[in-house]
């Protein structure tokens, strides 16, 4: 009960910055007595420390609590077709660290080692620290050794993947949990983490990566499904606008524009930098957009179809303007479907971008650890609401 009590405090000061104890007390239903036991313990730990007294109204002061960024460490990894990012997240979501190396495509040897390599070089930044690292998260997409047609891969190099388990191999050498998530499905996790969307609590959420993936939430919690591949939004049958049907992905990845590009014999490194000029891809930027986007409205309309959503968020590892282009043009594209029967849910643009895989890793420790049901949550933030 105590550590159920702990996870519930920690998440309510999550969700709002900071609050005091009267506060907790009544949005918790917990005496006074027991919510200042649980502050005690929270902030022994170091995982909530202590704001400036509040003066100027009647009674005592109140002392607000908040996270204590120095609390607690999460590692994330997003091993991905193109590159490997890592981040170090601390307990209030800043990211200490980051690093990203790029490849052709993955295999699993080298990207143990760089894994290995940049872990230790996390540990070395954190020094004494480095014993509150709560977790390693990665997030990699299931059956990664899949399309090596599509991201030229020599043949069978990708079958080196088959049997391999990297979560176990890391696991045997570090002091703390090593974790393992569908790629797509951990940046939806992000979101729920660390994003302004976080107080969504019925969306669909759709990362445009080298591959599309998608992930889903129901009543505030990620829903990964029975295999843990639910909302396997880039296998979604949508229009290939010529009477016939082909998988979202086939419209809406990253490595289709990659395609365009290469076969008009342009470099197609821009499609993976988002710190680069994209506008200078012209035209075959612009076809994709309006595919891509056509092809997510349908997929947006047929999960509305299912699930009376708040809204759908769309991110990827793409300039923000570029993210707004795809966004509008998606939102046009719903307008040109017949939604009758369907309340049509907001689009909106999400608030992690390149970094929301890696940082979905870094989050299944914190979601595993630190945080309560987000349907035990959603009562207490409630209760505050009522009585605001």
């Amino acid at each position: 009960m105590r550590a159920h009590n702990e996870r519930l405090v920690l998440s309510l000061v999550r969700r709002h910055g900071s609050l005091a104890k009267s506060e907790i007390a009544r949005m918790t239903g917990l005496s006074a007595q027991t919510v200042s036991v649980i502050m005690r313990h929270l902030e022994a730990d170091h995982l909530l420390r202590r704001g400036e007294p509040q003066r100027g109204r009647v009674g005592q002061p109140l002392v607000p609590l908040a996270l204590d960024p120095d609390g607690a460490f999460f590692i994330g990894a997003k091993i991905g077709r193109r590159s490997l990012d890592v981040v170090l997240v601390d307990f209030a979501g800043g990211v200490r660290h980051r690093a990203s190396t790029g490849y052709p495509y993955p295999m699993p040897d080298s990207v143990l080692a760089l894994l290995r390599t940049e872990v230790a070089a996390c540990e070395a930044r954190l020094g004494p620290l480095a014993g509150r690292i709560a977790g390693l998260g990665l997030a990699m997409p299931f059956g990664i050794w899949e399309w090596s047609e599509e991201l030229q891969a020599s043949d069978g190099h990708l079958s080196a993947w088959v049997g391999r388990d990297l979560r176990i191999e890391l696991a045997a050498d570090l002091p703390y949990p090593v974790y393992i998530q569908n790629d797509a499905t951990a940046a939806c996790g992000a979101e729920l983490a660390f994003s302004e969307n976080a107080g969504l609590q019925d969306f669909l959420y759709f990362y445009v990566g080298t591959f599309i993936g998608g992930g889903l939430v129901l009543s505030g919690a990620l829903f990964a499904g029975r295999t843990g591949n639910a909302a396997a939004l880039g296998s979604m049958p949508v229009p290939d606008g010529r009477g016939g049907s082909v998988q979202l992905i086939d419209v809406a990845s990253l490595v289709v524009l990659e395609r365009r590009l290469r076969a008009a014999g342009l470099p197609a490194a821009t499609v993976y930098d988002p710190e680069a000029d994209w506008s200078v891809l012209g035209a075959h930027l612009d076809e994709w957009i309006a595919a891509a986007a056509l092809g997510i409205a349908h997929a947006i309309a047929a999960g509305a179809a299912i699930v009376d959503f708040e809204a759908a968020v769309i991110d990827g590892p793409f300039p923000q303007a570029v993210r707004a282009r795809l966004i509008g043009a998606v939102e046009a594209g719903l307008g040109q479907l017949d939604l009758s029967g369907i309340d049509p849910p907001a689009i909106r643009s999400g608030g992690i971008g390149p970094l929301a895989r890696a940082l979905g890793g870094a989050s299944l420790p914190l979601f595993d650890r630190y945080l309560v049901d987000p349907h035990v949550l959603a009562g207490a933030s409630r209760t505050r609401s009522s009585d605001d």
